[in-house]
């Protein structure tokens, strides 16, 4: 059986499996890692992977990020001892699975959309 407190939570991995199918039409998008952990890229850059403690990470504007932090929405993203300004963290809400999926899909959604703008690698 999978942790339930790390990244790859069977439930979490089933979500992101769901929301990748949402980009099944874009060639550019596909299936990869962000530091061990599963995520999706499109044009060869990651915008959304899980995280520890069953948290979607995703990559989304500056002031977006700064705004869902301060809005309570989502918690920053931290690497040591630097947090990533662009990085923000939604955490799973299992008891309220619909909740989880919809918070998760506008997350993925915008963070595709910002790093699609971003270009190709």
């Amino acid at each position: 059986m999978t942790d339930q407190h790390g990244p790859g939570n069977d439930a979490s991995l089933a979500l992101l499996d769901t929301l990748t199918v949402r980009f099944s039409e874009d060639p550019l998008v596909e299936r990869g890692t962000m530091f061990r952990s599963p995520g999706m890229k499109v044009g060869g850059k990651v915008f959304a992977f899980l995280g520890g403690a069953d948290r979607l990470i995703v990559k989304i504007p500056r002031h977006r990020a700064e705004a869902a932090v301060a809005a309570g929405e989502a918690e920053p993203v931290t690497m040591g001892t630097r947090t990533m300004k662009e990085w923000v963290a939604y955490p799973a809400i299992w008891e309220d699975p619909q909740e989880t999926a919809q918070c998760w899909a506008r997350a993925v959604d915008e963070a595709y959309a910002y790093v699609k703008s971003l270009g190709p690698e």
